[in-house]
C-alpha cells in the first residue's frame, strides 16, 4: 500500500509545544529536535505566506504551523537557516543516540538546504561591507547601497558612519573607489542575482520536498536508536548527552589550541599580514582552521541548548549568514562574533582581490580594490585578536 503524504497539523507541532518536561536524556534530545522541526516547518509555512517560493512546499509540510504576522522573504529564509542548522548540527553531535541510517541521510540534506539559503544574503552583506568600507577608507561621498533582487532588497546595512572628511593623501584612492565601487557592485548583483534564483529552484525542488516531509515527520515522532530492536553495537551505545556534548567542546578547545593564538595577540599581526597581502590567488591558508573553530563553536552552542533547554540563538546580529545568532554565554558570544566578523572580512578581502584581477580595469581601480583588499585582511587580524582577547576570559553568564 502506498504511502500517503502526512499533515503535520495532526502530528507534533501543537504537541511540540505542551511537550511535558523531558525524562531522561533521550526524551531531552527528542524535546529539542521536536522543538527546532516545529520552527522549520513555522518558518516553511511563513515563506509560502510571503510569497517567495512560486512552488511552494510539499503536501507533508504545508499547514505546519498556526498562522503569524506577516514576514519577508530575509525573515523566513533565515528562520529556515536557523532551525536547518541546529538540526543538522544536533545530528552531527549526538548521532550515536539516533537511527544512524536516518540520522546520516539527513544531516547532509539539511546542510545543502542551510548553505543555499544562506548564500543570497552572504553576497548582500559582502557587497555592503566594501562598499562601505571604501567610502570609509576614500572618503568619498557615500556609495550607492546594494541594489535588491526581485523586489527585494535581502542586505541588513548597518546605518552609515559619519562621512569623513576628505585628506589630500586619499585623492589616488578617491579617484578609483567610485569605479572599484561599481565593479564590485556588478560582481556580486550577479553572484546574489543567480543565488536567490538557486534558492527558489531549491525551494521548488523534490528534493527540499523530501527533507520537508522528514522534518514533518520528525516533529512528531523522533528515531532514537534505544525506539527501535537493540542490536548488537546499539546495546553498547552510549544512552546519555553528557559524553557526546563534552567530546563536542573537546573537539573545540583542540581546534583552538592548534590556532596560533600568540601572534594572534596583537590585533595587527603584520607576519600574517604578509602573507594575507600576496598575490597569491588561493585562499590564505591560515584561514580555514580559524572557520573549522567557528563551526565546531557553533556545534558546542547548539549541544548546550539540548543541555540545558535553553536556545542560545534567538535575536537579531549583524553577521553575513548568521544574522540570528547569539548566546547567554558571554564569552561564548564574544568568541562568536569575533569568529563571524573573522568569516566576513576574509571573504570580503577575497572578493575584493578577485576584482582587482579583472582584465582591463584602470589602474586607480585597481589601486582602490588593492587597499580595500588590505584593510579587509586587518579586519581579519583584528578579529582574531579579539577573539583570542575573548577566549581567555573566564566564562561568565548571563542573568
Amino acid at each position: 500500500m502506498a504511502q500517503r503524504h502526512l499533515d503535520p497539523t495532526d502530528r507534533a507541532p501543537a504537541k511540540a509545544v505542551a511537550h511535558p518536561p523531558p525524562a531522561s536524556d533521550t526524551d531531552a534530545l527528542a524535546s529539542y529536535l521536536r522543538a527546532q522541526a516545529t520552527e522549520f516547518l513555522r518558518a516553511l509555512r511563513q515563506h509560502r505566506e510571503s510569497g517567495a517560493s512560486p512552488n511552494g512546499a510539499s503536501p507533508a509540510a504545508r499547514s505546519a504551523a498556526p498562522p503569524a504576522p506577516p514576514t519577508t522573504h530575509v525573515d523566513t529564509a533565515r528562520a529556515l537557516r536557523r532551525a536547518a542548522r541546529r538540526l543538522s548540527g544536533t545530528l552531527h553531535t549526538f548521532q550515536p543516540l539516533l537511527d544512524a541510517d536516518w540520522a546520516e541521510g539527513m544531516r547532509p540534506e539539511l546542510a545543502w538546504l542551510s548553505g543555499t539559503l544562506a548564500m543570497e544574503h552572504a553576497y548582500a552583506s559582502r557587497l555592503d561591507r566594501l562598499l562601505q568600507a571604501l567610502h570609509r577608507l576614500s572618503g568619498s561621498s557615500p556609495l550607492p547601497s546594494p541594489r535588491p533582487v526581485s523586489g527585494r532588497t535581502t542586505a541588513t546595512a548597518s546605518p552609515p558612519a559619519t562621512p569623513p572628511t576628505a585628506h589630500p593623501d586619499r585623492g589616488n584612492l578617491t579617484v578609483g573607489a567610485a569605479k572599484a565601487g561599481a565593479l564590485l557592485d556588478r560582481q556580486l548583483t550577479l553572484a546574489r542575482t543567480r543565488a536567490h534564483s538557486t534558492a527558489l529552484q531549491a525551494l521548488g525542488s523534490s528534493r527540499f520536498h523530501a527533507v520537508a516531509d522528514k522534518v514533518a515527520l520528525l516533529a512528531s515522532e523522533v528515531p532514537l536508536r534505544t525506539t527501535g530492536p537493540l542490536t548488537a553495537p546499539a546495546a553498547t551505545a552510549p544512552t546519555d548527552l553528557g559524553p557526546l556534548a563534552t567530546a563536542a567542546e573537546d573537539r573545540l578547545t583542540d581546534a583552538v589550541a592548534a590556532l596560533p593564538l600568540v601572534t594572534a595577540g596583537s590585533p595587527y599581526n603584520a607576519q600574517a599580514l604578509v602573507h594575507g597581502l600576496s598575490p597569491d590567488p588561493s585562499p590564505h591558508p591560515q584561514d580555514a582552521p580559524w572557520h573549522q573553530v567557528r563551526l565546531l563553536l557553533r556545534l558546542h552552542r547548539y549541544a548546550l541548548e539540548v543541555l540545558t533547554g535553553e536556545p542560545t540563538g534567538q535575536t537579531a546580529g549583524t553577521s553575513a549568514t548568521d544574522p540570528d545568532d547569539d548566546c547567554a554565554d558571554v564569552r561564548l558570544l564574544a568568541a562568536g562574533e569575533a569568529l563571524d566578523r573573522h568569516r566576513d572580512a576574509s571573504e570580503a578581502a577575497a572578493a575584493a582581490a578577485q576584482a582587482a584581477r579583472t582584465p582591463r580595469i584602470a589602474p586607480a581601480t585597481a589601486y582602490a580594490l588593492g587597499v580595500l583588499h588590505a584593510d579587509q585582511r586587518h579586519e581579519v587580524e583584528a578579529a582574531r585578536y579579539a577573539f583570542q582577547h575573548s577566549w581567555h576570559k573566564e566564562p561568565i553568564r548571563l542573568p
